[in-house]
């Protein structure tokens, strides 16, 4: 799914830790309170909470959706509408997450 933001896109997340010719692996960051920049997933990707994760996510057309993440979970989601992910705990929220750059 592509879109024609009506905003600038960021990165996914803060830093690339891994990348080669099937994943690219991010580092994503939030501190209690603090909004990741609106982005656009393009691949299928996996996240994988370190910490135990109190979002709400934000689409372009107004729809929300909170999410409970917790540490040894993993979650798959598909490319998507660009978005932005608000930190709603009082604690900081980390992930790591895998974008998939190759399907079988």
């Amino acid at each position: 799914m592509t879109s024609t933001p009506s905003r600038e896109l960021g990165p996914i997340g803060d830093q690339i830790l891994f990348e080669n010719d099937q994943v690219r692996v991010w580092s994503v960051k939030l501190e209690p309170g603090s909004r990741q920049h609106w982005h656009q997933h393009h691949l299928p990707y996996l996240i994988v909470p370190l910490t135990r994760g109190q979002n709400i996510m934000v689409f372009e057309d107004g729809r929300e959706r909170e999410t409970d993440e917790v540490p040894g979970g993993v979650l798959w989601r598909e490319p998507g509408a660009p978005h932005e992910l608000i930190n709603i705990s009082d604690w900081e929220y980390k992930n790591v997450l895998i974008e998939i750059k190759t399907r079988p």
